[in-house]
């Protein structure tokens, strides 16, 4: 009689079989396994990347933002010091209106001509440092880089146009540091106040 406890060289195959199915069944399930975490570790990855490349623009920014803000405080540093000469330079050219030499007087004249010279090297003292004079004459009237005294009626140009500058303006590297101040054209009729305003009677 057959010893029924030894399996048959069929049942041994069948064995074998089934544990090489079991084993590659795990060894799939491994491989799944691993390609959902290469597939997590890869997005995770894509998202790094996206956060320094993002870290990467916005320290580019800041640092174009900071070297910008240091230009201008260099460029600027120097304004307070502008606006307080800037009377300075008016009385000079008041002094030089009212004091010219009459003719002949050359002790006068020398003085006057020394002057001048002093007057010229503070100009470009200052335009060596970034400040201009404003052309406003003739010009149109703008409220951003002018300061109207006085309005006064003039057929010969347009209304709002610049006839007289009392102060002049200047600039700081396109920046303005003092309106001109100015006297302008005003419409011939609508502009002018009535005679019950002036008080005529």
């Amino acid at each position: 009689m057959a010893d029924e406890s030894v399996p048959s060289a069929e049942d041994e195959k069948s064995l074998r079989e089934e544990a090489v199915d079991s084993e590659r069944e795990n060894a799939r399930d491994d491989i799944g396994s691993l390609e959902t975490r290469i597939a997590e570790l890869e997005q995770s990855l894509t998202q790094f990347k996206d956060q320094l490349l993002r870290k990467a623009a916005e320290f580019e920014n800041y640092k174009r933002r900071t070297e910008s803000d240091y230009s201008a405080m260099v460029r600027f540093s120097t304004e307070e010091m502008i606006v307080r000469l800037l009377p300075i330079l008016d009385d000079f050219e008041r002094s030089m209106k009212s004091g010219r030499p009459a003719e002949g007087t050359l002790d006068d004249a020398s003085f006057y001509r020394g002057i001048e010279m002093i007057y010229a090297k503070f100009r470009k003292l200052l335009e060596t440092h970034g400040v201009k004079e404003m052309e406003v004459l003739g010009k149109p009237f703008d409220p951003e880089l002018h300061d109207a005294l006085l309005q006064v009626p003039n057929s010969d140009v347009a209304p709002h146009t610049i006839l007289e500058v009392v102060d002049k303006g200047y600039t700081l590297h396109d920046k303005v540091v003092r309106h001109a101040r100015v006297i302008v054209s005003a419409d011939q009729v609508s502009e002018l106040p009535s005679d019950d305003v002036l008080g005529v009677a």
